[in-house]
C-alpha cells in the first residue's frame, strides 16, 4: 500500500472526490436527498472557512521558505508551528475537507456524505501518516513535541 503514498496530490484528491460527491447526488434516489433551512449559508460558510485555513496555510510556508509542495515532504526546510499552525498542524488539509464538506452541504444528498469520511480516511493514511514520518526522520524531537502539543486536525 506504499505505493499509494503521497502520490496523489490533496487538491487532486479533493477534486476527484467533490466528483464523485456530486455524481453520487446526481444518480442517487431523491429519497436521498435532504434541504434545511440555512443549508446554502452553511456551505458558504464551510467554503469560505476551508479556503481562508488553506491559504493561511500556504501563506505560513511561504513566510517560512518551505515547501507546499505534498508530494515530497523529505524536502521541507523547516517545522512551521507559528499561525495557523498553532491549532492545526494541517490547515491545507482541514480547508480541502471543509471545501469538500461545502458541497456535500450544497447538492443535499446523503449518499454524498461519504466522501467526507472516505477523504479524511485516505489523507491520514496517504498523506499524512507518510508526511510525519519523514519530518520525524527529518526533525525529530523538535516535531514530536509539535505532534504532541498539535491536533492532526482539530
Amino acid at each position: 500500500m506504499r505505493s499509494l503514498e503521497t502520490k496523489i496530490p490533496p487538491v487532486v484528491l479533493t477534486l476527484l472526490l467533490a466528483l464523485a460527491a456530486w455524481l453520487l447526488a446526481r444518480l442517487a434516489p431523491e429519497a436521498a436527498a435532504f434541504s434545511f433551512g440555512g443549508q446554502f449559508a452553511l456551505a458558504t460558510m464551510c467554503l469560505v472557512g476551508g479556503a481562508t485555513l488553506s491559504l493561511l496555510g500556504v501563506k505560513a510556508f511561504k513566510e517560512h521558505q518551505t515547501t507546499v509542495n505534498p508530494t515530497a515532504p523529505e524536502s521541507t526546510s523547516q517545522v512551521v508551528t507559528t499561525g495557523v499552525y498553532r491549532y492545526t498542524r494541517n490547515p491545507m488539509y482541514l480547508g480541502f475537507g471543509l471545501a469538500l464538506l461545502a458541497l456535500v452541504i450544497f447538492v443535499g444528498n446523503a449518499f454524498s456524505v461519504l466522501v467526507v469520511p472516505a477523504y479524511v480516511a485516505y489523507m491520514n493514511r496517504f498523506q499524512i501518516a507518510p508526511e510525519e514520518r519523514a519530518l520525524l526522520t527529518k526533525f525529530g524531537e523538535p516535531f514530536r513535541d509539535y505532534m504532541a502539543a498539535v491536533r492532526r486536525w482539530l
